[in-house]
């Protein structure tokens, strides 16, 4: 990197990236389904749709039991989702192994880091606060923080942005296809994390990199190179 150069702008996914938040989101999803009548989703079936958001996840339910689902139901199932999601936020939920520790690393190295994510913005803000982690982050950005969302290029640029990062001069930390695609769409590399929610092996969706644990990520972020307009 040559002399005087800023360092990349990291940003991370949430779900399934820098936090295990499976638990909670589809425990969420567990209670709603049991008001509502409806037999619960596998686990197994419904961890790959954890980072989607609860509105993939309710749809999915509702089709695997063959009930209808109108919009305008599925918009007050959304909001119940959210109010009782956000009681028990951070009741099971917790960073992945090593993640702490990278985000400190990555800052004392002189890296911006930020958080793009399909959230909301104030949940996001939320768990990352009871996680204890928020003050290490730029920008915290969800799906209501902008008029696009990922993959969508500009959910990721906009986030940077609002960093205080080079657009050009930045990378994405995410554990599924949305997130490779967004980093593509962007123009910018990319690193999957082995230990997230894909529901297609990772190394199918062929990132830039690979890591199987945070200790990996500050060495990665060293290999990769940018060409950064100024």
């Amino acid at each position: 990197m040559p002399q005087g150069m800023t360092k990349p702008t990291i940003v991370f996914d949430l779900d399934g990236t820098l936090a295990h938040t499976a638990p909670d989101i589809l425990g969420t999803l567990d209670h709603i389904l049991t008001r509502e009548g409806l037999p619960k989703l596998p686990h197994s079936e419904a961890i790959g749709l954890a980072g989607a958001g609860a509105r993939a996840l309710l749809k999915r339910a509702f089709a695997v039991s063959n009930m209808p689902l109108p919009e305008t139901r599925l918009e007050t199932l959304f909001e119940d989702y959210l109010a009782h999601y956000e009681t028990r936020i951070a009741e099971r939920s917790h960073l992945f192994p090593g993640a702490e520790t990278a985000l400190r690393t990555l800052a004392k190295d002189g890296h911006r880091l930020a958080v793009c994510t399909n959230k909301t913005e104030r949940l996001a803000i939320i768990l990352l606060e009871k996680l204890g982690v928020a003050h290490h982050f730029k920008a915290i950005c969800g799906r209501d923080s902008f008029p696009f969302q990922k993959p969508d290029a500009r959910h990721l640029t906009s986030t940077i942005e609002k960093a205080g990062g080079l657009i050009n001069h930045a990378v994405m930390i995410g554990d599924t296809r949305t997130d490779i695609d967004t980093a593509r769409n962007a123009k910018l590399p990319v690193i999957g994390v082995r230990f997230g929610y894909s529901d297609t092996p990772i190394d199918a969706l062929a990132p830039d990199l690979l890591i199987d644990h945070f200790d990996a990520l500050h060495a990665a972020v060293g290999t990769l190179s940018f060409t950064v307009a100024r």
